[in-house]
Order: C-alpha cells, then structure tokens, then sequence
C-alpha cells in the first residue's frame, strides 16, 4: 500500500501530465484558476501566490486545504468540474509546498509558474470591476 507521500507524487505527477497535453490549452479552466488564484492573492494582500504560500501559518494552511477540500467536492457534485479542476491545482500546489521529494520541487515550480501565468491572463481579461485596487 502506498504512503500518503507516494500517493501525492503520482497524484501530482498526473496532474503536471494533464496540464501538459490538456489543462493549459483549456481556456476556461485556466480563466478560472486565475480568477481564484487572484481573489485569494488579493485578499491576503500579496505579490503572487508562492509569497502567500510562503506566508501561511499551519493553521492558515490547514484552514485554506480544507476550504479547497470542501468548495472543490461541492463544485463537482454540482457538475462544475473546470471550477473544481481550479481548486484541485490550488490545492495540490499547496500541498507541494510541503513535500520534501526533489521532483516535486521542481515541478511545483513549474506549476506555480502555471498559476501566475493564469492571474496574468485573468488580470488582462476581467472586467474592470473585478480588477484589484
């Protein structure tokens, strides 16, 4: 039976794969990643979201996880998975963080760069009322 650390690693392997050959191509599933990764960056009034990341206390952590746990299975039940897919990055990027595997490291690099990408582009994109200020 797998770790919990080894179960991650091939969860996060699929994941990086996926938003290789489909997820970064999908428009709307990364206007929404933006768009969660921006209000949240916002909120905690931050550069980008590794310095939120980096900033968290455990209990913000366990806090944010949860939070990504739960609105992440509502919005699958619902029948919303390019939102759920959003939360799922999110929350597999901060579970990266944690991990001390070279290889998730590095690719949790790459997947924060994905994620920035997606605030940029949301940035450009939203209406001007949805622009911080």
């Amino acid at each position: 039976m797998p770790t919990k650390e080894e179960e991650f690693k091939q969860r996060f392997v699929a994941l990086l794969k996926d938003l290789q050959t489909n997820g970064k191509d999908d428009a709307e599933a990364m206007w929404f990643l933006g768009s969660l990764a921006a209000m949240l960056i916002d909120k905690a009034k931050q550069p980008s979201w590794p310095t939120l990341k980096a900033g968290l206390t455990r209990e913000a952590y366990d806090g944010l996880l949860r939070d990504f746990q739960a609105q992440g299975n509502a919005l699958h039940q619902q029948g919303k998975g390019k939102q759920a897919y959003a939360v799922q990055i999110l929350g597999i990027s901060l579970i990266a963080k944690t991990q001390m595997d070279q290889h998730i490291q590095a690719g949790a690099s790459l997947l924060d760069e994905i994620i920035g990408y997606a605030v940029a582009v949301y940035r450009k994109s939203a209406p001007l009322g949805n622009k911080p200020h």
